[in-house]
């Protein structure tokens, strides 16, 4: 009876020592959760900052902030000077001129969404360097200064829709007569492009075509406006899949069809990141697929990123490129070793503005 009790007491023991196993102190080493206090009044700035100490994905916003203001804030001057660079970049007032270069990626549905007026808003300022898109996120935003999205709702039906001639995105609603607008705009331009390839030699590639699109414009609302008269340079691989590609389909029958050279392009995109040095690159990437496997790739030829912050809702253990984790990118060579990194896990409508409002934004001052 009393070995069945002593064992009892040894079982309670072992049980209460594994349950109640003394901690390892954290103080020092992390970050206390601690959220806003209302108390203190409504300042966006603070509560912002909040973010980090909050927990889930609030604190992967607040890491992602901070690692933009660190991509901001580098200059070649914090680096030692390595003993086979040139006199010019021991120069110390250079050393101080040389920033991170930045690139920016975004999938098409931000363009019909408000974000590309933050886009408009980063490129009109010149605070990004490269830009990677889809076509959709060419078109909308030309489409927009020809005539309004709206809002409308995710559930209206497809068929409802199509016989009003609307069409939706997500809960976004485009008149079909914008693309009958956009046509009439496009064709002619398309005209004369061809006409310079004929009599001029000019050789089209998707980023020159851009930026053709973006001076035609002439629109202070429009990103592609700003990325042409600021002479930052947008790729789009995919130049066929959208209302673009239907644009060049039909002008492709005006025999010879404009000729453009993808080719010369990722010549070109990769060589933004190889030839980067001496500067770091950032990349701050919304959504996946095609503007995330490019920049990724484009800086896997540097040996990776230096800085990435990744904003999208893709699953990261599908095995797809559009949820891959930014340590699988790691692996790849796309992102370095020692890269500050972060994946914000959130729709980037609601994440990308307050992370613009808290890294880039804040370094300008406000027209009134």
């Amino acid at each position: 009876m009393e070995e069945t009790k002593k064992k009892e007491e040894e079982v309670l023991t072992s049980v209460h020592s594994t349950v109640f196993k003394e901690s390892e102190s954290l103080d020092g080493k992390c970050a206390k959760i601690e959220g806003y206090d209302f108390n203190r009044g409504i300042n966006y700035p603070l509560l912002l900052r909040s973010m980090a100490t909050t927990g889930f994905q609030a604190s992967n916003l607040g890491d992602a902030i901070q690692v933009v203001n660190q991509m901001l804030d580098w200059r070649l001057v914090d680096e030692a000077v390595t003993e086979d660079c040139s006199d010019h970049e021991r120069d110390l007032e250079y050393r101080k001129s040389v920033t991170c270069k930045v690139f920016l990626g975004f999938t098409s549905n931000l363009i019909s969404s408000g974000v590309r007026d933050i886009v408009r808003f980063l490129l009109q300022h010149r605070m990004v360097d490269v830009v990677v898109t889809t076509t959709g996120g060419i078109e909308e935003d030309l489409i927009k200064c020809l005539a309004p999205t709206f809002i409308g709702d995710f559930s209206l039906p497809g068929a409802h829709l199509r016989s009003k001639g609307l069409n939706r995105i997500g809960n976004l609603l485009v008149p079909n007569d914008n693309y009958c607008k956009f046509e009439d705009w496009i064709i002619p331009i398309f005209d004369q492009m061809l006409k310079e390839q004929n009599t001029e030699n000019v050789l089209w590639t998707p980023s020159k075509l851009i930026a053709r699109l973006g001076k035609e414009i002439n629109n202070e609302s429009s990103y592609l406006y700003w990325a042409y008269k600021n002479n930052i340079p947008v790729f789009c691989p995919g130049l066929t899949d959208g209302s673009l590609g239907d644009m060049l389909y039909f002008h492709s029958f005006r025999n010879p069809g404009l000729i453009v050279d993808i080719v010369q392009d990722i010549r070109a995109m990769n060589g933004e990141a190889v030839h980067a040095n001496p500067r770091k690159t950032g990349m701050i990437i919304l959504g996946g697929g095609l503007p995330k496997h490019h920049i990724c790739n484009a800086n896997m030829m540097r040996n990776g990123a230096d800085y990435a912050v990744f904003i999208n809702t893709a699953q990261e253990y599908d095995g797809s490129d559009s949820g891959a984790r930014p340590d699988e990118a790691v692996s790849w060579g796309k992102i370095r070793g020692s890269a500050k990194t972060v994946k914000v896990h959130c729709d980037a409508t609601i994440a990308f503005p307050l992370l613009v409002a808290e890294t880039f934004a804040s370094r300008v001052k406000p027209h009134h």
